[in-house]
């Protein structure tokens, strides 16, 4: 991945060339550039595999493709490690292609700021598509850009939150958490019986900011982040030091087990599926494994899910969730034409229905009919999504690539030792965001 400087020059290259040349991307149709050849390729170059978030999209394009033989259709896969780099270069030289998969946050807004990438509500309110797209993904989608408009397609939304195992907290007359301070007399439950509270991946970093952020959204509101990007908080606040002391005290008490920054995901979901941990701060990603019977040990109905709990005299509400829109997809506005705005018609016309019905994907399009067979806790996740009145984007969403890796390294020394006090958590972090212009 590009330096951040370097990617703010490649930025500044797309707009010289964009008003030098004015010209059309090479993956613009045949017809505008060869008299003689009227055939039209619309490309998708993503990071996922075809049959993963692209699948509906590519079954589309091809069912499109037969009826429409001069309008071809292509995918192209590209590593995950080259993804960015490779959009940053093909924006320098205005050649990105129709559809492409891209980095959210300040890279997508980069690329929304130099007019590189079409605004998705505006463009699927002019093309009659304005009932397909889910009003709680808009306002997530904006967040991620700071309310510029909707960049991505929302391919994908996930909802996150503490999924937990019914059986268990029955077994110990437990109600769903609505305070912290519900949260941690459960967990003390569960530590004297033997039972690990808390599924928790600390290899992957991540899982353990998602918990100080739950923490903090509570104390100041969904929109915390942002406010921390507008300068209006510093993580140095009372609040956030509580948000971090907790998550210490979370872990040093053992309620997130042995070895925790050592344990990956799979491990984390495994413990949390054979029933040898009570709770799993997760997204609806994970839906995967607790839909599948041969991960899934404790059963779908011994499985619940509750919203972040609340904190005393906070801001935030039990209608705000945290969400995040997976990969980000965009659409290039200079490959923009009379075609593409048919495809478009015709791929994303019901999508969120295609999606749901070809394997359970959630994505940020309406569902209009709810097939039959949809596993109920895909079918309770969907609806929590349908009525959130908030999405709260995650602790680093809008974090510089540097202060986000201090906020994950950091995480991991915060738990495993009391003497990285949550003050020194923060400050640390506070001075890596005044450096973040």
């Amino acid at each position: 991945m590009l330096k951040p400087a370097a990617a703010l020059c490649l930025i500044a290259a797309c707009c010289l060339l964009l008003a030098s040349c004015g010209g059309s991307s090479s993956y613009m149709s045949d017809e505008q550039n060869t008299i003689s050849d009227p055939v039209r390729t619309i490309h998708f170059v993503s990071s996922d595999l075809e049959e993963q978030q692209p699948r509906i999209i590519s079954e589309q394009a091809r069912a499109y493709e037969k009826l429409h033989p001069t309008v071809k259709y292509e995918f192209e896969n590209v590593n995950t490690s080259d993804l960015v780099q490779k959009m940053q270069l093909l924006a320098a030289s205005n050649d990105l292609p129709e559809i492409f998969s891209y980095e959210s946050g300040r890279p997508l807004e980069q690329l929304a700021d130099n007019g590189l990438i079409l605004d998705i509500e505006k463009l699927f309110n002019e093309i009659g598509l304005q009932n397909e797209l889910n009003p709680a993904a808009v306002k997530l989608l904006k967040s991620m850009v700071r309310n510029k408009g909707v960049y991505a397609l929302p391919l994908e939304i996930n909802i996150e939150g503490f999924w937990y195992n019914k059986d268990l907290f029955a077994k110990y007359g437990l109600s769903e958490p609505e305070t912290w301070d519900d949260l941690m007399h459960a967990a003390e439950v569960f530590q004297a019986n033997g039972i690990q509270p808390f599924a928790l991946s600390g290899a992957q970093k991540w899982p353990i900011t998602r918990l100080i952020n739950g923490y903090v959204i509570r104390k100041y509101g969904y929109d915390v982040m942002q406010k921390v990007d507008r300068k209006e908080l510093k993580v140095t606040d009372p609040g956030f030091i509580e948000a971090a002391a907790i998550v210490q005290r979370m872990s040093l008490q053992g309620y997130f087990g042995k070895n925790v920054n050592r344990t990956e995901m799979d491990e984390a979901s495994a413990l949390f599926l054979k029933g040898n941990a009570a709770m799993f701060y997760t997204g609806s990603w994970s839906l995967r494994d607790f839909n599948n019977p041969d991960k899934n040990h404790i059963g779908t109905d011994a499985i619940g899910l509750f919203n972040i709990p609340l904190v005393p005299g906070g801001k935030g509400t039990k209608d705000d969730w945290s969400m995040n829109a997976g990969l980000t997809t965009s659409l290039s506005s200079a490959a923009y034409d009379n075609t593409m705005k048919d495809w478009l018609k015709a791929v994303f016309t019901g999508y969120g229905d295609k999606a749901m019905a070809a394997n359970g994907v959630i994505s940020g399009f309406n569902v209009q009919h709810m097939p039959s067979d949809v596993p109920e806790l895909t079918r309770m996740a969907q609806s929590k999504i349908d009525n959130v009145r908030n999405g709260a984007l995650w602790f680093e969403a809008l974090f510089d690539p540097e202060s986000q890796a201090a906020a994950w390294n950091n995480a991991q020394l915060l738990i495993s030792s009391g003497d990285y006090t949550p003050q020194m958590y923060m400050q640390d972090l506070q001075a890596m965001l005044d450096k973040q212009q």
